[in-house]
C-alpha cells in the first residue's frame, strides 16, 4: 500500500480517483488547494507517514502544479510527483518536468495508464536514496544497460552527434551538452561516459532542478554531522560519489551563484570541502553539464558565472529536437514499441497508417521523451497486434479530423501558423524583448531565434 497525495479541484474527479485508487490497495489523502497541499506536506496533520507519491492537477484555484513544484523542490522535498493535465498543455507539462516532476499523464485518464504511472513513480521514488562509494558497480551496471536501450538515428544530424560524442568521448574534456527538454540529453552523456577512459567508474546523474537552494552544495560536496538543522549523520557527496568516473548536472543553470562558486573551484583545483568540515578531499571526476538555456546568455545576463561557463564549456555538443529529425521517427518508433512490449506484456507490431500519419505531423514538443510516452500509452491500450487510432489522446485525433476539412491546411501547418501568431503577439507585448519573450513562451532563447527566422518574424 502506498501513501499519496492527490491536489485536485474537481470534487467528482477526485472521489472516483481516490475510490479507484483505493480498491487497489492504496491510501490518498484529497486537497483541493496549493494552501491545503502545502499544509499536507508539512506533516502537521498527518499521522499515516510520509506521502511517497504526488499527484498534481495542472490548474488549481489558487495557482498552477508547476510553480507548486517550484517551491516544494526549493524546500527540499523530493517526492516523485506527476502532473495530470489536459493535453494542450503538453508543453506545460514539459516545463514541470524540467523543474523535477516525474512524468506526466492527460485527461481523461485512462485507469490502466494511471497505475502504470503510478507503479513507475513508486519504483523512483525506492531509487532517490542517496548514492555511496559502495554502491558505483551498481549505478554502473545500471547505466550501461540504460545506454544499450538508446539507439542513435541515422538522419545526417543523427550522424554528426554520434560523431561528436565519438570523438569528445576518449578525451577527458568537460562538455556542456544543450538541447531542449526531453531530447535525451542524459543520454547522450551516459554515451559518451561509456565510450571514455572512465567507463569502468561511475556515472552519477543530478537533477539540479530538483536541488533546493539550501541543499544543493550539501548533495553536491557532502556534510558532516551537525554543519546545519537536519544534518543528523555524514554525508557523502556526489563528486565524492563520481570519484573515478563521470558527475552528469542536468539542468545546470538551476543552481545558485554560491554553488557555481564552490563548483569552479572543485573543478578547478579538484579539491572539495564537505560543508561543517575543514577537511580538503580529493577528487577526480570528469563533469558533463546539459542544459535546455543559452548559458552564454545567462552569463552576459548575470545570471551564470562566465568563468564557470567557459571552464564548462571545453566542449558543446548540440542535441536536436524530434521535429528535426524526421528521418528517424520511425527508428525511434520502433524502439519505443519494442521496449513498451517488454515492459508492459503486449505484443504490439506495428502502428497503423493513421496513426503513423498524426506521428508524422505532430511537432512533438517534449521531444523523445513525449514519444516514448506516447507509444507507452498506445501499446498499454492495445489489444491487438496494430495499434489504432482509438489508443490515442482524443485530442489527438480531432487534430487529424481538423487537418482532414476542406481548407487544404494540414496538421503541421496549422499548428505551425498558431505557434507563428502566438510568438509575434508575445513578442509584442514585451516591445521585442526576446529573453522576456523566451520566458512567456516556456522555450529556450535559442530557440526562439531559431523559431523568429523559421517563420520570419521581423
Amino acid at each position: 500500500m502506498a501513501h499519496l497525495l492527490l491536489v485536485e479541484d474537481d470534487s467528482t474527479f477526485s472521489k472516483l480517483l481516490s475510490n479507484f485508487l483505493g480498491k487497489h490497495g492504496h491510501q490518498v489523502k484529497v486537497c483541493t488547494n496549493i494552501k491545503d497541499a502545502k499544509e499536507a506536506l508539512s506533516g502537521k496533520n498527518n499521522s499515516d507517514g510520509p506521502y511517497e507519491v504526488l499527484m498534481l492537477d495542472y490548474r488549481l484555484p489558487d495557482g498552477n502544479s508547476v510553480d507548486f513544484l517550484k517551491i516544494i523542490r526549493n524546500e527540499g522535498i523530493r517526492i516523485p510527483a506527476f502532473i495530470m493535465t489536459s493535453f494542450h498543455d503538453v508543453r506545460t507539462a514539459v516545463t514541470a518536468m524540467q523543474i523535477g516532476a516525474f512524468d506526466y499523464i492527460t485527461k481523461p485518464v485512462n485507469p490502466e495508464e494511471l497505475l502504470m504511472v503510478l507503479r513507475e513513480a513508486l519504483n523512483r521514488g525506492e531509487e532517490v536514496s542517496e548514492i555511496k562509494v559502495e554502491q558505483k558497480t551498481k549505478v554502473n551496471a545500471k547505466m550501461e544497460k540504460q545506454a544499450l536501450e538508446f539507439i542513435e538515428g541515422k538522419s545526417a544530424i543523427s550522424k554528426q552527434l554520434y560523431e561528436y560524442v565519438r570523438l569528445v568521448s576518449p578525451t577527458d574534456m568537460s562538455v556542456i551538452i544543450q538541447g531542449e527538454s526531453g531530447t535525451g540529453k542524459e543520454h547522450v552523456a551516459k554515451s559518451i561516459h561509456r565510450l571514455s577512459k572512465r567507463s569502468n567508474g561511475p556515472f552519477v546523474a543530478i537533477d539540479c532542478g530538483s536541488l533546493s537552494k539550501e541543499l544543493a552544495a550539501s548533495e553536491l560536496f557532502g556534510h558532516k554531522k551537525g554543519a546545519f538543522t537536519g544534518a543528523l549523520q555524514d554525508k557523502i557527496g556526489q563528486f565524492e560519489a563520481a570519484d573515478g568516473g563521470t558527475l552528469f548536472l542536468d539542468e545546470i543553470g538551476n543552481l545558485g551563484y554560491d554553488v557555481q562558486i564552490k563548483l569552479l573551484r572543485a573543478l578547478q583545483e579538484r579539491i572539495i570541502v564537505p560543508i561543517g568540515s575543514t577537511q580538503q578531499v580529493k577528487v577526480d571526476v570528469r563533469l558533463i553539464a546539459a542544459t535546455n538555456e543559452d548559458l552564454m546568455t545567462s552569463a552576459a545576463n548575470g545570471d551564470f558565472r562566465e568563468d564557470l561557463y567557459h571552464r564548462l564549456n571545453e566542449f558543446k555538443i548540440e542535441v536536436p529536437p524530434l521535429r528535426r529529425r524526421g528521418e528517424d521517427i520511425g527508428i525511434f518508433i520502433q524502439h519505443f514499441v519494442e521496449k513498451a512490449n517488454q515492459e508492459l506484456g503486449r505484443n504490439v507490431r506495428e502502428l497503423s497508417k493513421e496513426v503513423m500519419d498524426v506521428f508524422n505531423k505532430y511537432d512533438w514538443p517534449g521531444n523523445l521523451r513525449e514519444l516514448n510516452n506516447v507509444i507507452k500509452r498506445l501499446v498499454l491500450l492495445s489489444k491487438e497486434e496494430v495499434a489504432t487510432l482509438s489508443a490515442l489522446p482524443a485530442e489527438m485525433i480531432t487534430a487529424m479530423e481538423d487537418q482532414q476539412k476542406p481548407s487544404g491546411s494540414d496538421l503541421k501547418a496549422l499548428q505551425e501558423t498558431h505557434e507563428k501568431e502566438m510568438i509575434e503577439k508575445v513578442l509584442q507585448e514585451v516591445r521585442y524583448n526576446k529573453s522576456k519573450a523566451a520566458k512567456l513562451l516556456n522555450i529556450d532563447r535559442k530557440t526562439l531565434y531559431y523559431k523568429i527566422e523559421k517563420y520570419h518574424i521581423e
